[in-house]
């Protein structure tokens, strides 16, 4: 062992390499080079570090200096020099470093790959539980606890080796530090899977990804517990951000639970689907079609029902816009201002748009 604690092993024949050097001069031999490569990677794959190994050679180098090396004798293959020894240290370190970096290299893509499986088990579940909970804690993940995933998209999609990604992960790093959270990529999506008990992370995810995908926007799913929470609250995300398009929805950041009303529409697609057609389907008759009169109930609901507000929206007059409202009222025999009418007609509505009516037919 030597003083900073470097193995003997590890320094094998360096010694033996210089004394053969010094009385000729000459260069390592390939078989020298291949076993000192050779030994850099072991060196490597024990997880000592490479600077008290550069260090443990050049201590090994002082202490068996060969006494045929002197200087202002002369070199190359006619006799040993200072030179000639320094020259085989620098060859001897340099192939230990390159077999050490080359195992490095490896190590880190089979540590990505192993990333890049877990991930893929963990988000599609399709995984042995126990041993997916088991591999999770190797990534920082303890998944007996809830937790929440938020995913984020932007214009382009994103690898994990993008800029984006590497600047979002550098804010919660250093915003947080290490907080049992994972940040990766997935179809071109960010991903965060945070703690369900600490909101402020996914929040401060949020706030990073939409500045860094140049206004994206994120859905974030709700906190559930165990392995499979994790591919629960995953989809959950994604189905927000279908929804999020289907509704054109405006607001940068979406929560699941804020949404709950969407799915349980869409449950029954066949009952949706007979809403639709009887609410709405008479608007076929109009013309232009069906579309222009839904798009005026759609921003009239969201408006609040405010004629003005809306007709502003919609680059209308109040006039013009009431006579739309008329039109629909003619033709389904429901009042947009009556309450009765409004829930039914903001349904149908709401289904029309998730189920892309009437461009898609039933």
């Amino acid at each position: 062992m030597t003083g900073n604690g470097i193995p003997d092993e590890y320094l094998d024949g360096y010694a033996r390499i210089l004394a053969a050097v010094a009385p000729t001069g000459r260069r390592l031999t390939r078989d020298e080079l291949l076993a000192r490569r050779e030994m850099g990677e072991r060196a490597a794959e024990a997880g000592f570090g490479l600077r008290a190994l550069v260090g443990a050679h050049l201590a090994a180098a002082r202490a068996h200096w060969p006494v045929t090396a002197t200087p202002g004798s002369g070199g190359g293959q006619g006799g040993g020099s200072t030179d000639s020894v320094l020259a085989a240290i620098e060859q001897a370190v340099d192939a230990f470093a390159e077999g050490y970096e080359r195992a490095q290299r490896l190590a880190v893509r089979q540590e990505v790959a192993a990333r890049r499986e877990f991930i893929d088990d963990l988000l599609y579940g399709r995984s042995d539980l126990g041993r997916l909970a088991e591999r999770a804690e190797r990534f920082g993940l303890r998944l007996s606890y809830e937790h929440a995933v938020a995913v984020a998209e932007g214009s382009v999609p994103y690898d994990e080796e993008d800029a984006v990604p590497r600047s979002v992960e550098q804010a919660l790093l250093g915003r947080f530090g290490d907080r049992s959270v994972l940040l990766t990529t997935k179809t071109g999506r960010l991903v965060c899977i945070a703690p369900g008990d600490q909101p402020e992370v996914l929040a401060y995810f949020a706030k990073q990804a939409f500045a860094a995908t140049d206004g994206g926007r994120v859905a974030i799913g709700r906190p559930r517990p165990g392995v499979g929470g994790v591919v629960q609250s995953y989809e959950e995300a994604l189905n927000v951000l279908d929804l999020a398009e289907r509704l054109d929805l405006d607001d940068p950041v979406l929560h699941a639970a804020d949404l709950l009303v969407y799915p349980v529409l869409t449950r029954d697609r066949q009952a949706m689907t007979e809403l639709v057609l009887s609410a709405l389907g008479p608007l076929e008759a109009a013309r232009g079609g069906a579309r222009p009169l839904i798009e005026t109930l759609t921003v009239y609901f969201d408006a609040g029902c405010v004629a003005a507000e809306a007709a502003r929206r919609l680059s209308l007059s109040v006039r013009a816009l009431t006579y739309r409202l008329e039109r629909i009222h003619k033709l389904t025999g429901a009042d947009p201002a009556d309450p009765v009418h409004r829930y039914t007609l903001q349904t149908a509505v709401i289904g029309a748009r998730l189920m892309d009516w009437p461009a898609k037919s039933f």
